[in-house]
């Protein structure tokens, strides 16, 4: 057999036969990747600690004749203590992995997502910042690494630059008044939005309570949703203030 090392988030686990475990990753060099981990659900295994939801790893894998690639081997590069010791922010984390998750891209790199990823659990892990909005964050900035960055500034129908009163998923950015559509936003969720994408996303995320936050969670939630066309679990029981 083949043997494939690379670094790669865990998003998701489930179970598979007696002891076996089926394990969705996110590699730097491999993309989305499915494998198996033989024997890990024994109290004996010695890679279980190793593949939970949110780990990251440098994982040492074998190329098997079915569609599973078997784990062989796990290494932690980062074990998130501060992210994993708070329900707040493993939730926060948790949301994350979901909407990459979501992406159809298996067997498909691309270290841009998966940077972006390990940056946010870092950002999680950094007990100085509030999770709060940074699931939000992290959707909005996965838009715009997709191509398709939410317009804040100014009328997505018209162009006009306000008073803008509403975001409109469906086409991908604000409204004026005068072309209101899609879900009413304040002056105040449309700043924060303006200031993540726009340079201050530390600052944003540093503050306990911005004005606004459950407004922007909901914006991003919707804005992610519609683009990948599924409706996301864990980002909808993340608190939206």
């Amino acid at each position: 057999m083949n043997t494939l090392r690379d670094e790669a988030v865990v998003l998701r686990t489930y179970r598979s036969g007696e002891s076996d475990r089926v394990v969705v990753l996110w590699g730097r060099e491999l993309g989305k990747i499915r494998t198996i981990a033989k024997g890990v659900r024994k109290t004996t295994s010695k890679i279980g600690g190793g593949l939970e939801p949110l780990s990251h790893v440098n994982i040492f894998l074998a190329d098997s004749r079915g569609d599973l690639k078997i784990v062989k081997q796990v290494e932690h590069c980062n074990r998130f203590a501060t992210l994993k010791s708070s329900f707040e922010r493993i939730t926060a984390g948790m949301a994350l992995v979901e909407v990459v998750d979501a992406i159809p891209a298996e067997d498909l790199a691309d270290e841009g997502i998966f940077t972006m990823l390990v940056r946010a659990l870092e950002t999680l892990d950094d007990p100085e910042i509030v999770p709060l909005l940074v699931p939000a964050a992290f959707f909005l900035k996965l838009l715009a690494l997709d191509g398709s960055e939410p317009l804040l500034d100014c009328c997505v129908n018209c162009s006009s630059e306000g008073p803008l009163v509403a975001f409109d998923a469906a086409q991908g950015g604000t409204t004026c008044r005068d072309c209101r559509s899609g879900r009413q936003i304040s002056p105040e969720a449309l700043v924060v939005m303006q200031r993540m994408m726009g340079g201050d996303l530390a600052g944003v995320l540093r503050e306990a309570n911005p004005a606004g936050a459950g407004e922007v969670t909901a914006v991003a939630q919707e804005a992610i949703e519609r683009h990948f066309n599924r409706r996301l679990k864990v980002a909808r029981s993340t608190p939206a203030s």
